[in-house]
Order: structure tokens, then C-alpha cells, then sequence
């Protein structure tokens, strides 16, 4: 197995940075970032921001992880049984994903390992 075949990122991000950005005054920035299904997910929460940071660590600690580079949107992000769960379009990696919100922060490791 060479080293480029498996990698480790995280990410921390504070959920300020998206709460100083409302949803519905900065539309054009959330659409840079997040799928539409991604911004459904996270606007029906009392507490949105808290899961864009969340979701925007997880997207970051994945572009750290995988030796290419990709764009956030290629990143896909979802939840099975409660737990997060990570794609990359037209990649072939197995990706563990860890995320954890506190005290103002978001907090998100990435293991990815080549298919």
C-alpha cells in the first residue's frame, strides 16, 4: 500500500463564522459550498449554522484527507442511523467520518482509504 492510498484530515470551524452569514441574506455563499439537500437538511434545524459548520468541517477534513483535489460540492454529505456519512463524486474511497459539535465549535476527522 503506497501512502497516497490512505489519509487522515480534520477540520475545526466556528459556528460564528456561519451565524454572521444568514441563510437568507447570503444565499449565492451557502450555494458555493453545500448541495441543495445539504442546505434542506441543515434549515430544518432551529439552530441551522450548527450544522453548516459541522457540515463544512467534515467537507474540509476530506480535501485533507485524499491526495487530489476536489471541490466542496463534489463532497457530499448525509447521515445514516444518525451517523454522518461522506461521498466524493467520481472518487473510489472508503471514508470514516467522525464530527462533533462544542462550545462554539464544530469538529470534524476524516479517514479515507483508496477502493
Amino acid at each position: 500500500m503506497k501512502p497516497t492510498d490512505m489519509g487522515v484530515g480534520i477540520d475545526i470551524v466556528s459556528i460564528k463564522r456561519f451565524k454572521k452569514r444568514p441563510y437568507e441574506s447570503h444565499k449565492k455563499f451557502y450555494e458555493k459550498i453545500f448541495s441543495s439537500s445539504e442546505i434542506n437538511y441543515c434549515l430544518k434545524f432551529n439552530e441551522p449554522y450548527r450544522h453548516f459548520a459541522g457540515k463544512f468541517a467534515v467537507k474540509e477534513a476530506v480535501k485533507k484527507a485524499l491526495p487530489a483535489k476536489i471541490g466542496l460540492l463534489d463532497i457530499k454529505t448525509g447521515h445514516h442511523n444518525s451517523k454522518p456519512i461522506v461521498s466524493v463524486r467520481g472518487k473510489k474511497w472508503k471514508l470514516l467520518v467522525s464530527l462533533s459539535h462544542e462550545e462554539g465549535v464544530a469538529v470534524a476527522v476524516v479517514i479515507a482509504e483508496m477502493i
